[in-house]
């Protein structure tokens, strides 16, 4: 059903464009490592992924309640959690469908031209990208699952979208300005593990070279970071993301299946 939504060809077209618009601009001068260049894919990439999880993902679940398919399939022996993991897993599919199309393109004609990214810079923006889908999608879960329409759906998913890549860093910056300085590192740490779009941006930053950027005082968490071990904790706290967005919305979606 997502692969025949027009919503999914949309994206994806958009999603191609905007990939080959990078390649023109990386063909103008890369410099290794993060860059201006690499910092403008990013942002980028940041801007348009989420937004496009958030409302494909929504406007999936709504369109069962709109359609009166969600009442139907209560009435079936399917579990819940089976249910939502199948929606996820679709969602899934389709958003990483869109990725891969966009990034073999445009690495395709890198490839041709000779005008590519770095193969470390294209497997960790690519990384940055997945990392986005399987969070943001979680969180569409959520909003689907609470929003009686699409319009709801639509509404909540700006709403986030905006809050966690638009407007973040003009409300950290404020947040921090009023609190004490020994506890700025702390919550910033804390802040930013509770918003998928700086924690993924933050970790290929840092992936990229790019820590410096952060100052000295978190010298000792971007060197820890770069290890292998502040890998596997990102990859840790994406999978927590996941498990605890899905598991409220099977509880949520359960509670209203019992009420119908």
């Amino acid at each position: 059903m997502g692969l025949r939504n027009p919503w999914s060809y949309s994206f994806m077209a958009l999603f191609s464009l905007f990939m080959l618009s990078l390649l023109l601009i990386n063909a103008q001068g890369y410099a290794e490592g993060y860059s201006g260049i690499t910092g403008t894919m990013m942002n980028l990439i940041l801007y348009l992924l989420p937004l496009m999880a958030l409302m494909l993902g929504s406007f999936s679940l709504t369109g069962e309640k709109e359609e009166g398919n969600g009442e139907l399939l209560s009435t079936y022996p399917l579990r819940t959690s089976a249910f939502l993991a199948g929606k996820y897993a679709g969602l899934i599919v389709v958003m990483i469908s869109i990725v891969a199309i966009g990034f073999g393109l445009a690495g395709s004609i890198g490839f041709l031209t000779g005008q590519g990214f770095s193969l470390q810079a294209y497997i960790l923006l690519l990384a940055l990208s997945v990392s986005l889908v399987l969070m943001y999608t979680a969180i569409a879960l959520l909003i689907g699952t609470l929003a009686s329409n699409r319009w709801q759906a639509l509404t909540v998913s700006v709403g986030i979208w905006f809050f966690t890549v638009i407007a973040w860093p003009a409300l950290l910056i404020a947040a921090l300005g009023m609190m004490p300085y020994m506890w700025i590192k702390p919550a910033v740490s804390a802040l930013t593990a509770l918003n998928p779009a700086e924690l993924s941006r933050l970790f290929i930053v840092v992936k990229l070279g790019g820590g410096a950027v952060l100052g000295p005082d978190y010298y000792e968490w971007v060197k820890w970071v770069r290890t292998p071990s502040g890998t596997i904790a990102f990859v840790l706290a994406v999978g927590l993301w996941i498990g605890m967005l899905t598991g409220m919305s099977i509880g949520l979606w359960e509670r209203r299946r019992k009420r119908v």
